[in-house]
């Protein structure tokens, strides 16, 4: 017989999520994209992240009807987290004049299905690009990072947020996620997670924010 799940958090009941999802309010508003394939991964930190922001929305799918109205919603000016020629940093962006309040664009998923979201969604290309500052460093002990700096696309959001929305935090977010990651490595056991997982900084990286072979996010 199956385990029952949360249809909130989508976790197996008895690991419910959920009491540890916060409810955080921002200015910034946050738009994610994530690739359909994503959806059903036990790891869904995107997920997490849409529940616990009150003004965000999560779309599943590849390609997204009626995106140009989503992209240019009133009172926001919108822009895509991912890497590129012309993109700015966070930092940048909230320096300059314009106070207009941000609509981030975050693409959720491997660094080739992120970069299908765009090529099927030519309105996302059009958007100017924003990135992470280098030298960040993920909690994300599960998966064997490319490189140090590389994030999960909840830890992305959190460092976006605590960016755009300064003195605002949004380190809270982080809380489901961190409980994901314990309760994952104590099924495994200790042994299994340090040999597998110890410190290296090797392997693909499945996760797009955790690829950034051209920069970093």
């Amino acid at each position: 017989m199956p385990r029952p799940h949360c249809p909130r958090c989508t976790r197996p009941v008895d690991h419910c999520l959920c009491p540890l999802i916060p409810h955080l309010s921002s200015r910034t508003r946050v738009l994610i994209l994530q690739h359909r394939s994503e959806a059903g991964h036990a790891l869904n930190t995107a997920r997490l992240a849409a529940l616990g922001l009150v003004n965000s929305q999560l779309l599943v799918g590849e390609v997204f009807d009626g995106l140009h109205e989503l992209l240019n919603q009133p009172g926001y000016r919108a822009c895509l987290l991912f890497p590129g020629e012309q993109a700015q940093s966070l930092s940048q962006l909230v320096s300059g004049t314009d106070q207009v309040p941000t609509l981030l664009v975050v693409p959720d998923g491997t660094w080739r299905k992120a970069r299908k979201l765009l090529h099927l969604n030519p309105a996302l290309a059009e958007l100017p690009r924003v990135v992470l500052p280098e030298g960040l460093e993920s909690r994300y002990r599960l998966r064997k990072a490319p490189k140090p700096g590389a994030l999960s696309t909840i830890e992305a959001i959190v460092e976006s947020l605590n960016t755009l929305d300064a003195p605002a935090n949004f380190n809270a977010l982080l809380k489901p996620f961190e409980s994901l990651i314990d309760g994952q490595i104590a099924a495994m056991g200790e042994e299994t997670y340090q040999r597998n997982h110890g410190n290296s900084l090797e392997g693909e990286g499945k996760r797009f924010y955790e690829k950034q072979p051209e920069s970093v996010i």
